[in-house]
């Protein structure tokens, strides 16, 4: 998106006039700004026109606050596909509220957005520091999830009787926009409701955010699929390893596994286009070559060689084919019908991967976007989710964050870097 045409104005509930009860810390100004470019050539051109070039609202405690601590109740949602680090976030969340603003009434929904409609049943846990002390060590999250919208009517009805003041949304595209209908309805009815999106995507692909949580853990844990594959195919002759990799529409995920140790010789994900004779060329060269090939592909590459579906999810998003699958047989049938010896070893290690505890580093992210997301909320933003930019915790509307889905630009330097990694062909067609 042109920068010219963005606007980070950040909504707010109404004049903070409460003093914030946090001790010992560094205020954040209301006036602080990142800039979204950092070419100087991009910024050159507002500056030559005489317009100040886009910047983001950076995060952090403000001096003065919208909410009394004192009489606010808040919740937090957990919704979409498991993730490493949700409950490193929901810890985060709890832990701030307590200790730096005194807010004692926490309700954890259940299931997702389903446990925001009262009739359904789903009775909110109390959260409290002692009930979240340990749960940074567990994968997925003790709240559950679930897909698929809900009446934001009716969600609203149930934070209206719980007098609910901060709602935190933990979770990708679908959620956030989901976010967005639940700060609509409560602007609607004048219910001063502040909803804050906290980003949690696997894939890395929400937009305006450098870097979601649980994205490293990832990467790390594909790499051991991928090693396991490598040792396979270098122990036979015509060894293939093929692993199949998250996620739908961007290809962070196989692109950084691709790079952790040179061992992948070819990376298909769906920004990069390819035909399956044309991979298969490439793949009897590399074996005529070395003997031996490693393959990593993401659920979402080359859906246009498998059969449409009209099917979709809870969440409306189309039922993908499975590629890796598709993949495995059609490498197997082409050789068998050159009548050459070939071994493949498929691996798939999707849920083992998104279902693992944090690592360190996404811990660390986790812990500042949840007490980011808590100065937000206190400070009477909404309609917004914080994330990360040039290394700061900013804050992005939520009309922004779900324009579109953010993926690799086949000609940026990731995919050339991956190329070059891999050696195998920028076509494939």
């Amino acid at each position: 998106m042109n920068g010219k045409e963005l606007d980070f104005t950040i909504e707010r509930l109404g004049e903070c006039r409460f003093l914030s009860p946090m001790q010992g810390g560094r205020f954040t100004s209301d006036g602080e700004r990142i800039l979204y470019h950092s070419r100087f050539e991009e910024i050159r051109e507002y500056v030559d026109a005489g317009r100040e070039p886009p910047a983001l609202e950076v995060a952090g405690p403000r001096e003065r606050v919208f909410f009394d601590p004192a009489r606010t109740a808040c919740g937090i949602v957990t919704c979409g596909g498991l993730c490493p680090g949700i409950n490193d976030v929901i810890r985060a969340v709890t832990l701030s509220l307590y200790h730096h603003y005194g807010v004692c009434k926490v309700y954890g929904f259940r299931y997702g957005y389903e446990g925001l409609v009262k009739h359904l049943g789903h009775t909110p846990l109390q959260l409290t520091p002692e009930a979240v002390s340990n749960i940074g060590e567990l994968g997925g999250t003790i709240l559950g999830s679930s897909r698929g919208p809900q009446q934001p009517a009716e969600m609203v009805d149930y934070l209206e009787e719980l007098e609910i003041g901060i709602l935190f949304t933990i979770g990708g595209d679908g959620t956030l926009k989901g976010a967005g209908a639940l700060a609509a309805e409560a602007r609607r009815r004048g219910y001063p409701l502040s909803v804050i999106g906290i980003p949690k995507t696997i894939d890395n692909d929400i937009s305006f955010i450098e870097r979601t949580f649980g994205f490293e853990t990832a990467v790390t844990e594909a790499q051991r699929a991928i090693y396991a594959a490598h040792v396979e195919a270098a122990g036979a002759r015509n060894g293939i390893g093929l692993v199949k990799l998250m996620r739908r529409d961007s290809g962070f995920i196989a692109a950084y596994a691709s790079l952790v140790d040179s061992q992948v010789n070819f990376c298909l994900v769906p920004e990069s286009p390819f035909s399956l004779a044309g991979f298969l060329r490439a793949l009897e060269r590399r074996l005529e070559e070395r003997d031996h090939a490693v393959v990593i592909v993401a659920e979402g590459a080359g859906q246009d060689l498998l059969a449409a579906t009209a099917e979709r999810d809870a969440s409306g998003n189309v039922r993908y084919g499975d590629i890796g699958i598709f993949l495995r047989d059609a490498i197997k049938d082409h050789f068998a019908r050159a009548g050459r010896e070939m071994t493949l070893k498929y691996i798939d290690p999707s849920y083992i991967i998104r279902s693992q505890p944090a690592n360190t580093h996404d811990s660390a992210l986790c812990l500042l976007l949840g007490h980011n997301a808590v100065h937000a909320g206190m400070a009477g933003r909404t309609n917004m989710v914080v994330g990360t930019w040039h290394y700061h915790i900013t804050h992005v509307p939520i009309s922004l964050a779900t324009s579109a889905r953010q993926k690799i630009d086949p000609q940026g330097w990731l995919w050339s870097s991956v190329l070059a990694s891999t050696g195998q062909p920028r076509e494939m067609l």
